[in-house]
């Protein structure tokens, strides 16, 4: 089974399955050997880590090498986080993720976000999206709309909004769709009647995959969460070095680290 069928079998079990998403090769590969059975990648952690911001296009071609290395590297599916898309043109667009459809990359993720807090409009978000599967028909799309991310609008038509986009984005051709910062279990089973695609959620802390299947939803992202929690214990560990203390947190071996990285692709990729 290729990879893009096995990522687009994991949203179809009645429990979601937890996307972990990494930021370079080791988080990624240590990510796999943790048993996740796919790993995503997240733009936030690719960009800051360059010292770029996110949302803003800025992480094109970082992405982009990032995930080809991670669809050669890795043994389970990887799907990646093109904000956007990089551009308003789909025809841009679409060549990219034709040529990560062709590197063995199993999905995308495209946003309707925009840098400056609005939303694209939902037609010009459906041609990216038109654009995308045509070209790349086996790639999983999962289509996001940032109405309860950037809050656009008052909070009361935010059901209906998301909704409505949700759909259109469906009838493009859309595979899955991701309405991060959702977490009203009623809005969340409304939708998922209404548009019959598996719903991603952005993890949440406390919340749990059996409920959170229960609403419906197939698929759940920890989003940057893993590398902004990378972050703080870097600085916690540095702090407890500087003062003394215990460390806050276990470290990674040397040794298993280096064993991790140094392990061999998959013969299938060589």
């Amino acid at each position: 089974m290729s990879h893009q069928a096995a990522f687009a079998g994991l949203h179809r079990s009645p429990v979601p399955f937890l996307l972990p998403n990494a930021w370079d090769v080791a988080s990624a590969l240590l990510l796999q050997d943790a048993g996740f059975p796919a790993v995503g990648t997240t733009s936030l952690g690719v960009t800051a880590a360059a010292g770029l911001p996110d949302g803003a296009g800025a992480g094109r071609d970082l992405t982009i090498a990032l995930a080809e290395t991670l669809a050669v590297r890795l043994r389970v599916p990887v799907t990646v986080d093109l904000e956007g898309g990089y551009c308003d043109d789909p025809r841009e667009v679409a060549r990219i993720a034709r040529r990560l459809a062709d590197a063995g990359v199993a999905g995308v993720n495209l946003e309707d976000g925009r840098p400056d807090g609005s939303l694209r409009p939902a037609a010009e978000h459906a041609a990216v999206i038109a654009a995308v599967t045509a070209a790349a028909p086996d790639l999983f799309v999962n289509a996001r709309t940032d109405t309860y991310w950037l809050e656009p609008g008052p909070a009361a038509g935010r059901p209906a909004e998301t909704g409505r986009r949700l759909r259109i984005y469906r009838d493009a051709g859309a595979a899955g769709v991701f309405v991060p910062g959702l977490t009203d279990p009623a809005v969340v089973a409304t939708l998922v009647a209404e548009v019959a695609l598996p719903l991603n959620l952005l993890w949440q802390p406390g919340a749990t995959l059996a409920g959170l299947g229960a609403v419906g939803v197939r698929r759940v992202s920890t989003g940057s969460a893993l590398y902004r929690s990378a972050l703080a214990a870097a600085v916690a560990t540095a702090r407890a070095a500087a003062e003394g203390g215990p460390s806050p947190l276990p470290a990674i071996g040397y040794g298993p680290l280096q064993q991790t990285v140094a392990a061999a692709p998959p013969a299938r990729e060589r």
